[in-house]
């Protein structure tokens, strides 16, 4: 009997892939099958519009141990020691229930990290909001926090960095993007592929319940008004249940009985079975009336479509199965034989003593459907429209400063106005609701650099070491909307910066895609010129991509019940190698008297930046475009600058262009300085407040200034300007003779940017 149109629609199936579903069984699939199809073919689990464009990735280096296909990547850090990390997104379940959606995020990257065999270190995340004059955006910003706050502070992992973003184009659709490292505990990295005919199959962890039904069907469509009716495919974790289960997981590993494991995250016992057997080329078979409930009444589909969190599948060597299920019941874990490893390439689940399912592996797994899509020749009228903006539309400025809607204003309170925008000012409302020093290996507390840094304590047997993890999560959305290309080429380029900012050198990276829907022009058009920026910039920089997430379809309808689909925003993890974590760097000013340089060239531009959106209400022109001979050379120097004991502190020149920058260093060694600048051929908010790529500021002792300059002008000719140096209380930009272009005491600069966000949320 043919499943009705409505079941079908339901699953997110299309009539094209129904049928092709009836060709592949021989037969009209039942209900708990056609779920599977609905959810193994979703968007969310079988990347059908962009797998395509994925394959254009560098996934193999020198570094790579594991790349894209198993539950995380995997790097070689040296000294033995060996990372595994990984990226994914839970944005829509965030914006239907965001404590829950966000703490299971959590709980799901966790998850992915300690399957592999790695013990997890360390959490970071990357956060887009509406804007916070807005009820339900507070509402959210205040649930994902928490969310992310209690499931990471139970489990016992530091969340050390991240970055959080306001704009109005995510008003409808947050993003909450989880990214966690983990540090290998096991002498074989521990793969998914299931093996081994006969071999026991078991289900370990928690309960299945009804929660979380659907999910990845539920994530791969647009939110709707109707998407509250959606809350049952939003999972409920257990962070004290999960801690018993990474170690219950690692101390099993190590036993040597566990031939292959896999998380039930997105689609369950669907996904885990049919990943398994279709990664090892077997079959699975699996019984239902062994798993372990929490509810009464279930029915298969429900068994197989629960995202109940906190659970594994096991494939144990023969004969060993009941060594493990003493390891999981010592943690007061559920651990059952629940079917066995076949030769048959199929997924064929029992219930109550029949076939509920039968189903080739591959089928749901890796032969799933593709949708090779024409990518638009032309740039949309949005991105043409956009780019004819130039900056002779401004009103003309002089270095007292700018007449903007009648208004005469300084530079002074510009940047201060900057700082007081939630994007750029403190976020330590959010970091410090986590706990950044559980495991006491933080080196770096966040807010402190542009980029996380964690110790990595030696294993068992290995010798000491004073070796480090660097991390940071990294994306200009506003770039990316407005060149995908170039804006996603910036987002790598600006994660290693970040990375060789603290002394780290970049390895490799893992992404999170979160894009609007594919099959319109528009969202191809993004989604593909951002792909193939994100190559090439891991080409020139040599960080491959070892996995990463596609999260499509992030749209919600306006007033006039038209999708509006969020900034194109490929977020990039990236993790790099310290070699010393007693020479890393932070952002703020260190030392009274201390020389400040900018690594780069000294040009900028207004097009996409901060200033030109907060001051002006204007998003258009064009943005950076990264030279990658200019951004290696800046890197190397930053990098080499630190080693050599030279800087003292190091800061990418980002949003908000030079005078934030020099604000936030500022800021960050509560210390002032005291700026020499020439605007050259720049208008004076050009040199200000324009954005560029490969820019860096640092500062140096002034007894290692003939050495230091000695050393920049090998690495980067005349690609380096001294700025200034630091001193006093205030911020002070001179040009000439001393005459002054801004002036800001720390106080002033403090008030603002330490207090943006708490003020909004209190309504002040």
């Amino acid at each position: 009997m043919s499943c009705s149109p409505q079941e079908i629609a339901a699953e997110g199936i299309k009539a094209q892939e129904y049928a092709e579903i009836v060709q592949r069984l021989g037969r009209h699939p039942n209900k708990a099958e056609l779920g599977m199809f609905g959810v193994m073919w979703s968007e969310h689990c079988c990347y059908k519009n962009s797998r395509p464009l994925l394959k254009q990735f560098p996934t193999t280096g020198k570094y790579v141990l594991v790349g894209p296909g198993e539950n995380a990547g995997v790097v070689d850090v040296g000294d033995g020691l060996r990372l595994a990390f990984k990226i994914e997104s839970h944005n829509h379940p965030s914006a239907i229930e965001p404590f829950q959606g966000a703490a299971t995020g959590v709980g799901g990257i966790l998850r992915d990290i300690f399957t592999m065999g790695a013990r997890p270190i360390a959490v970071l995340n990357s956060l887009r909001f509406g804007t916070l004059d807005n009820a339900r955006t507070r509402r959210i910003f205040h649930g994902v926090v928490e969310g992310i706050s209690n499931y990471g502070n139970c489990v016992g992992v530091p969340t050390v960095g991240g970055e959080v973003y306001f704009d109005r184009a995510y008003s409808g659709n947050p993003l909450v993007n989880a990214m966690a490292l983990g540090l290998m505990e096991t002498e074989e990295i521990v793969k998914s592929g299931a093996s081994g005919e006969g071999n026991p199959v078991l289900y370990v962890g928690s309960t299945t319940g009804r929660d979380g039904l659907g999910g990845a069907s539920f994530a791969s469509a647009e939110l709707t008004d109707e998407s509250e009716r959606d809350r049952p495919a939003v999972q409920v974790g257990d962070p004290f249940l999960e801690k018993s289960l990474i170690e219950a997981c690692l101390e099993a590993f190590k036993t040597g009985a566990v031939v292959a494991a896999q998380d039930m995250g997105a689609a369950g016992i669907t996904c885990s079975t049919s990943e398994m057997a279709a990664n090892g080329g077997v079959g699975i078979e699996l019984d239902l009336d062994k798993i372990p409930v929490r509810e009464s009444g279930m029915i298969p589909y429900e068994y197989l479509l629960s995202e109940s969190q906190e659970r594994m599948l096991f494939v144990a060597a023969k004969g060993r199965e009941q060594e493990l299920i003493d390891i999981f019941k010592r943690w007061e874990l559920e651990a059952v034989v629940a079917g066995k490893v076949i030769t048959e390439p199929l997924v064929r689940i029992f219930h109550q003593g029949e076939i509920a399912a039968e189903i080739p592996a591959t089928a749901l797994a890796d032969n799933t459907p593709i949708y090779p899509r024409e990518t638009p020749s032309e740039p949309p009228e949005y991105a043409q429209k956009a780019w004819e903006w130039s900056v002779g539309s401004l009103p003309p400025c002089t270095k007292d400063g700018i007449l903007i809607q009648g208004n005469q204003r300084n530079w002074s309170d510009i940047v201060l106005q900057l700082l007081d925008s939630p994007s750029l000012a403190s976020k330590q409302w959010v970091y410090r609701q986590y706990d950044h020093q559980v495991q006491n290996n933080t080196v770096i507390l966040p807010g402190g650099a542009d980029a996380a840094v964690i110790r990595l304590r030696p294993q068992e047997g290995s010798h000491t070491t004073q070796r480090g993890v660097a991390a940071t999560t990294d994306c200009n959305s506003r770039y990316v909307y407005l060149n995908p290309y170039e804006g996603a080429k910036a987002a790598v380029a600006e994660a290693a910066r970040n990375l060789s900012c603290v002394g780290a050198e970049p390895l490799a990276i893992t992404n999170n895609l979160n894009f609007g829907s594919p099959e319109k022009p528009v969202g191809y058009w993004q989604l593909a010129n951002a792909c193939a920026g994100i190559a090439a910039a891991c080409e020139a920089l040599e960080t491959p991509v070892t996995g990463g997430n596609v999260s499509l379809y992030n749209e919600t309808l306006d007033a006039e019940g038209t999708p509006q689909a969020i900034y194109p925003t490929p977020v990039i993890g990236m993790v790099g190698k310290v070699e010393d974590v007693t020479q890393v760097c932070g952002q703020g000013w260190q030392n009274e008297g201390d020389l400040i340089y900018l690594l780069g060239e000294n040009r900028a531009t207004l097009g996409g930046s901060e200033y030109l959106a907060v001051v002006h209400d204007v998003v258009a022109g064009k943005p950076p475009v990264v030279d990658f001979n200019l951004e290696r050379s800046v890197q190397m120097a930053c990098r080499g600058g630190i080693q050599q004991g030279w800087v003292n502190s190091a800061h990418d020149c980002a949003e908000g262009g030079l005078a934030v920058a020099l604000a936030e260093c500022c800021l960050g060694g509560q210390r002032g300085a005291k700026i020499q600048l020439e605007n050259g051929e720049l208008r004076w908010d050009e040199a200000l407040f324009g954005e560029a790529a490969s820019r860096i500021l640092v500062s140096i002792s002034p007894a290692k200034q003939g050495e230091w300059e000695a050393y920049l002008q090998e690495q980067l000719g005349e690609n380096w300007t001294k700025l200034g140096q630091v001193q006093g209380e205030m911020l002070e930009i001179v040009t000439g003779e001393e005459s002054p272009v801004l002036v800001a005491t720390m106080k002033a600069l403090v008030e603002p940017w330490e207090g943006a966000i708490l003020r909004r949320l209190s309504g002040s």
